[in-house]
Order: C-alpha cells, then sequence, then structure tokens
C-alpha cells in the first residue's frame, strides 16, 4: 500500500466544515469515519446491487489530522466477495486548504452485506 496515491475509486468527497470540529479546531475523527462509512455504502451498494448494512470496521488507522477547509477525498476498492458479505478497502486523504497538497488521513476496512428489503442477509450477484 503506497501512501503517495490513493488505492482504489474516488468514491466521496465533501469539505470539512466549522460545525465538523472537536474543541481543538480539528474535525471530529466520527465525522470522518461517517464519510468513509458512505463511501462503503456507495461501493458496496454497487457492487451488491441493491440494499446494504456496514457490519464491521476493522483496522482503522488515524494518521493525519483534517482540517477546515480541506477536501475529504474517499477511495474505495472491493477487496473481497462472500456469499452475502464484501470487504471494502478505504483510504480517505484531505487535499489541504482545498487546493492544496494531498494527504492519506485514515484507512479502514469495512464489511458491508447485501440485505433484502426486510433486513435478511442476501447473496451478493456474481460478477462474470
Amino acid at each position: 500500500m503506497s501512501d503517495d496515491e490513493p488505492t482504489g475509486e474516488l468514491t466521496l468527497r465533501t469539505m470539512a466544515m466549522p460545525a465538523d470540529t472537536n474543541a481543538n479546531g480539528d474535525i471530529f475523527g466520527g465525522w470522518v469515519l461517517s464519510q468513509m462509512d458512505l463511501a462503503g455504502g456507495i461501493m458496496a451498494g454497487q457492487r451488491a446491487e441493491g440494499r446494504v448494512v456496514t457490519i464491521a470496521v476493522d483496522k482503522m488507522k488515524f494518521i493525519r489530522p483534517v482540517q477546515v477547509g480541506d477536501v475529504l477525498c474517499v477511495y474505495s476498492d472491493v477487496v473481497r466477495v462472500g456469499n452475502s458479505s464484501m470487504e471494502i478497502k478505504l483510504e480517505a486523504w484531505a487535499l489541504r486548504h482545498r487546493y492544496g497538497e494531498r494527504e492519506k488521513v485514515t484507512e479502514a476496512i469495512f464489511t458491508m452485506v447485501a440485505v433484502d428489503d426486510d433486513g435478511k442477509p442476501r447473496q451478493v450477484p456474481k460478477k462474470d
């Protein structure tokens, strides 16, 4: 895994705003986690062709803080597909002050499960 370039597909971009900060002026880790969960859900939903839920977050590693005005870019990659579950590798990168340097700020593996309308696990469609 390279720390110079993102891996995976750009799935979500959003700007860190003052309302998302803690008392020290840093963006809450939970806000970053939430953005990653959104991106993981988008990628997993596309692969599963339907509704998915998050069941686990593994190996979450915060590397650098996110600041107000940074653009958070979340990249995702489906790394494993089981019967109903998928592992999605997510990397969050900050584009500093909207236009500046890009730095990796966190990464994790999210496990998502495809579910039916009743919330019960369903099979992930096979890819050709």
